[in-house]
């Protein structure tokens, strides 16, 4: 039996998980239903009209499955540009995950140089610009697209020889190029968090390297704090959902959550 208590997650793919960790650290005791889009990986490619529909049957699957009580876009590319069809389309609140990141970056920053990390999709969007311009004008904002870094974390391949070459090549303008200036680096897609190790050692100790899942997870939790707070013991529930087979997601999601992970289910979208 469903209950409206439940928080619907998606992404394209595995990436989402690491903002639905952090959910269940900020929300203990919630019922979440999380979807991976895994046989349409990745959006950050695709035209913004056709991320706007995979999001928004997404956002129909996860109403079907589960009696939500808000919905986060775990996905920057969605976030980008599908945030005001959703919000159209559900009676529920729906949360994105540029916002936060963005305010993580203006906050991190000491000299006001700024890169962010996105997909094409994202950096050709400029929502990371316009949000980060919205908290301080001030801030000069690099944007790099990284793409391959989406299927590398996919497969898993996140911290070896090919992770470290491709982060090479993406990062050069940081480590000696046009955005050697910069002090905070934007992760600003869900998968590269899972590249984390590699991309701190490419760009360097001295840069911070900030993401927005943690600043996503806190915003949903001040706007239904008032509604978890009696269950703050309780164990979470999560429901994991893809669009195709995708081992990547099983097994980040079990070493993510353990057994509180039951059967995987593929649905159709």
């Amino acid at each position: 039996m469903t209950t409206a208590d439940h928080i619907g997650v998606f992404d394209s793919g595995v990436g989402g998980l690491t903002v639905l960790r952090e959910l269940v650290r900020a929300l203990p005791g919630k019922r979440f239903v999380y979807l991976g889009d895994t046989a349409r990986v990745p959006y950050g490619t695709k035209s913004a009209e056709t991320v706007v529909k995979y999001a928004l049957g997404a956002a129909r699957v996860l109403a079907d499955r589960a009696q939500l009580g808000a919905l986060v876009v775990a996905c920057n590319t969605a976030s980008a540009v599908a945030l005001d069809a959703l919000r159209s389309a559900l009676a529920v609140p729906v949360f994105g995950v540029i916002e936060p990141g963005a305010a993580a970056g203006v906050a991190a920053t000491r000299v006001g140089r700024v890169a962010v990390l996105a997909t094409p999709a994202t950096i050709a969007s400029r929502a990371y610009e316009h949000a980060i311009h919205a908290l301080d004008r001030r801030v000069r904002v690099f944007g790099i697209a990284c793409p391959l870094f989406v299927p590398l974390a996919e497969a898993g391949w996140v911290d070896d020889d090919v992770a470290r070459l491709v982060a090479e090549r993406y990062l050069h303008p940081i480590v000696n190029g046009t955005a050697r200036d910069v002090d905070t680096v934007i992760l600003g897609c869900t998968h590269y968090p899972l590249l984390d190790r590699v991309i701190r050692r490419t760009v360097g100790r001295g840069r911070r390297v900030v993401d927005s899942a943690s600043a996503t997870a806190a915003d949903v939790a001040l706007a239904l704090g008032a509604v978890t707070a009696s269950r703050a013991r309780a164990r979470a529930h999560i429901e994991v959902l893809v669009t195709d087979r995708a081992m990547g997601v099983a097994e980040t999601a079990r070493r993510f959550f353990g057994d509180s992970v039951g059967r995987i289910a593929r649905v159709d979208l």
